[in-house]
Formats: C-alpha cells, structure tokens, sequence
C-alpha cells in the first residue's frame, strides 16, 4: 500500500508539474526563484496563477500554482488557530497570516504570510490540509513599482509610519489585466495602476480623488483599502472602500482615458474611525451584492442594485453617520479579517475572536 500510494503520489506530482509548465509557457513565466522580499496580498488569476503583492519589494508576481484538484462545491475549511497550525505544517516558530485568496477552479485557499520573519505562500486544500508553496524553482513573473514610496519610517510619534507598506494595498485580475491599489511616490498619492498580463509595460498609475464626506473635502492621498471590479451596467468598474469610510466607483475605462488623475463618485459614506479590510462581490437568488469587512463596523452587506444611477456624495456626513447606498450589517460574522468566495454559497473567512485566528467556511448572507 506505501509503494502504490508513493506511485500515485508521484504521478500527481507530475501532472501538477506538466500543468504549472503549460501555465508558465501560456502567460510567458519563467522558471527559476521567485524572491518574495513580503507577501502581502493575494489575488487569483487565470489557469490557476496566483499573484502575490509583495509591498516591501514593490513588486508584483506571478505564480503558477499548478493547482489543478479539488472541487470547490465540496470544499469546507475549518482550522482552529491558524497561525499555529500553520506555523506546525511549516516546522516553524511563528506565522503571520496577512492575506487569503480561493482558486475558484478547485475550492483550494492561498495564504499570504510571513514565517518565522520569512515571506511564504501557504496551500490549505479543501479538506483543510496544509502545505507550503516550494518558491525556489517554479514559474513566475515580476513587475517592479518603480514609483512605490521610500522604503523608510516618516513623520512622527503616531503618526510615523512606512508609506511604503501601502505600496500594494489589494489586486484583481480582471479582463486580462491585473488591477493595483496604492499608494506611490508622488504629491497625489493614491493610485491604481493597470498592469497589462503577461507582464510587459510598466504602468505608472493614475491619481485617484474622491470626496471624503466625513472629512468634508477632496483628497488624492489616501489609498483605497480594498476593491472589487464589477460590470455595472455593462460597463467594467471598480467599487474601492477608503478608510472612515467612502465607497467610490470608478469606470475602469477611466484609467487610461481621464491622463494622469481620474476622479471617482463617492457613493456612500459607511461611517468614520472604521478601516475597511476586505470585500468580495456574489449574486444571491438572482441578486448582486457587496460583502465588506470593516475594523469596527463589522461585515455590511451592500446591495450593487442602483450603483448604476447613484449620485456623488458632495456634502459632508458629520458624527459618524452614513450615507448613500445603502446596507446592512451581517450580525452573524463578527471579527473578519480577510475573506474570499469559497464556492456560489459558501465565503471562506479569516476571523479573529478570544485571542486566535480561525480560518472558517460560512454561508454566503
């Protein structure tokens, strides 16, 4: 029985091999070490290549995971302390979790972490086994943020920090292209960029301003947290989340027609001191809806029905109050972090609660 599983083993070995190497020959990776400088954000792409945010390195890759088995409509994933059961699979001391995106092809979740001080992609299946992604020989590619902000601590007391952690702040792929947010080094600092795939161009980004309602005013420099693309009414669009906490929308064809700085339509002010953390978008008995995460406003479910048609926000929203389209608030997910579409009915979640990080399959609301 260990002889023939050894066999079968081997054999699976080689079709993930066979796979990775038709993904990397299709989207021109090449083999060799991907090296990572961080692993921050997580995003799925086609034939099972991963892109990974490296934020410390400015960079972005792509990996073919070779990631071909599993069935997401099966898949259920319950760990107990991820960290720790990561850091165990892994032989490690410590782990960080900072990110998760699902393959939608096979229900399989990709963690961004960092282990024991060390970037590192870590595979959970959908039977919840753990395993590392091996990074020293695989296909990939790179493109370098050549205007990402200085690698160094600015300002002072609470409010010094490394602009350059917010380099790459969340990824989508969508229509052949890979979509950044950020910040970069510039007097308008938010971004996002266009990044053509395979990678060939380097895209500086446009500027992106919007009206903070709770600030009462305009502002180019801040990135959006988290984004999702959508189709709203036929047309590709980005709806971005800001910290304190406008929801923006922003035609995605306005990134390389509008020059050097596009301005988004404030459709929803959520409510200040929040930071939004994750989105994702689903349909639910034939309706749309926003998923987000929040840092002290919990998970709100927004309805993408009227996106379309709804008007900017051009006055202030004082007291924390909100405004625009509108939502509701998901009582029965508390403390999320991080959270992908595990399969039409399921959303996998990383939830933080009584002092430990879980990683849990749950139902769509």
């Amino acid at each position: 029985m260990t002889r023939t599983c050894s066999v079968y083993g081997f054999a699976a070995l080689l079709v993930a091999l066979a796979t990775s190497a038709e993904a990397a020959n299709l989207w021109g990776l090449k083999q060799g070490h991907a090296d990572l400088a961080s692993a921050t954000t997580l995003a799925m792409g086609p034939d099972d290549i991963l892109f990974v945010g490296d934020a410390k390195g400015a960079s972005v890759f792509a990996i073919a995971t070779g990631d071909t088995e599993g069935d997401p409509a099966s898949a259920s994933i319950h760990i107990h302390d991820v960290p720790k059961a990561v850091a165990a699979a892994l032989g490690a001391g410590e782990a960080v979790v900072n990110d998760l995106a699902v393959n939608p092809r096979t229900g399989t979740a990709f963690l961004a972490a960092t282990v024991d001080g060390h970037p590192a992609i870590v595979k959970v299946d959908g039977t919840g086994k753990i395993s590392r992604v091996a990074l020293e020989s695989i296909g990939f590619s790179k493109a370098v943020l050549g205007d990402a902000p200085a690698d160094e601590v600015v300002g002072e007391g609470p409010r010094a920090r490394n602009r350059r952690d917010d380099s790459i702040t969340d990824l989508a792929f969508f229509e052949n292209k890979l979509l950044v947010s950020g910040l970069r080094s510039a007097l308008a600092s938010s971004t996002v960029r266009e990044l053509a795939f395979p990678f060939a161009e380097w895209d500086d980004g446009v500027a992106v301003e919007i009206y903070h309602a709770a600030h009462g005013r305009d502002e180019d420099n801040a990135a959006m947290r988290t984004f999702v693309p959508l189709s709203i009414d036929g047309q590709p669009t980005i709806v971005a989340a800001y910290v304190c906490t406008p929801l923006v929308k922003i035609p995605v064809k306005s990134l390389s027609e509008s020059g050097e700085r596009v301005r988004g339509t404030t459709v929803a002010e959520l409510g200040n001191r929040n930071r939004p953390l994750d989105m994702v978008s689903y349909e639910k008995d034939g309706v749309g809806y926003l998923l987000l995460s929040n840092s002290a406003r919990g998970v709100m479910k927004i309805p993408t029905a009227g996106l379309e048609s709804a008007e900017e926000l051009s006055e202030p929203v004082q007291g924390g109050g909100t405004a625009g389209q509108g939502f509701e608030q998901v009582e029965s997910l508390q403390g999320v972090l991080q959270m992908d579409r595990l399969n039409n009915e399921m959303v996998l979640v990383l939830v933080e609660a009584d002092g430990r990080q879980d990683l849990m399959s749950e139902m769509l609301p």
